[in-house]
């Protein structure tokens, strides 16, 4: 099958990280899937919500949200509707799920990291390009927190890294890393986070037409599989820099 942008079926868009984005944040990222751009903003505040005072734990948690022009047409933001969409309270909780799901809460001690994931452009894995990026961001808040003191130094926060990636029957064909085209048009579509060494957090998958058999399931969970070890070494060679 030939893709819209070209790519074989078991390739990644084009990925980039641009660390320190902000000056004033923590960490910040502005993480690049092909035309998708998200930017993650890691905040560190010392303390945590009330119903965890005392007990020795931090707190991980997101927003997500997108543009108003971030897609093809304008669209109002939330802020002014005055409540959130559905979608954007389901993107929330699954990036912090992701994060939460490689961060050791006691050796983070009684801190909170809110990662602001920012959809600037969207061309198809908003969702997968935030998980990916906000682990960067989340990386480098944890080490600046280490180097002011507000963690102790040593200790390791941070037991994996996380990356996401969609997968998708297109044309009949499993295919990685789905743009919006590609999106739109798949029969079946599907996100896929995964922990740096290769264990599952969370598998979202809907058959938009033709339901789909237990092989090609497992087909789109290898593809997903080795599309985030890949997004693993970007980031590892992002935060060496």
């Amino acid at each position: 099958m030939s893709r819209v942008d070209g790519r074989a079926n078991d390739q990644l868009r084009p990925i980039k990280f641009t660390r320190n984005w902000l000056n004033n944040a923590e960490g910040s990222v502005l993480v690049e899937f092909g035309n998708t751009r998200v930017l993650c903003v890691a905040s560190f505040t010392p303390g945590v919500p009330r119903w965890l005072v005392g007990k020795g734990e931090g707190w991980v948690t997101s927003e997500y949200a997108m543009l108003p022009r971030s897609t093809h047409t304008r669209s109002d933001r939330e802020s002014v509707k005055g409540k959130l969409g559905g979608r954007t309270q389901e993107i929330s909780r699954l990036v912090g799920r992701s994060l939460r799901g490689i961060v050791d809460m006691k050796a983070l001690g009684e801190n909170t990291i809110v990662i602001d994931c920012d959809v600037l452009q969207a061309d198809g894995g908003t969702r997968t390009a935030a998980i990916t990026g906000a682990y960067v961001a989340l990386s480098d808040a944890i080490t600046w927190a280490q180097n002011k003191g507000h963690i102790i130094v040593g200790s390791k926060p941070l037991t994996q890294s996380v990356a996401a990636v969609s997968v998708g029957i297109v044309g009949g064909s499993p295919v990685l890393d789905l743009c919006y085209e590609e999106d739109v048009s798949a029969q079946t579509d599907m996100n896929i986070v995964c922990t740096g060494d290769g264990n599952f957090i969370e598998v979202q998958g809907t058959a938009e037409g033709k339901p789909f058999d237990r092989l090609l399931l497992n087909q789109l969970l290898d593809l997903g599989a080795a599309g985030c070890a890949e997004l693993t070494k970007l980031q590892i060679a992002a935060l060496a820099i």
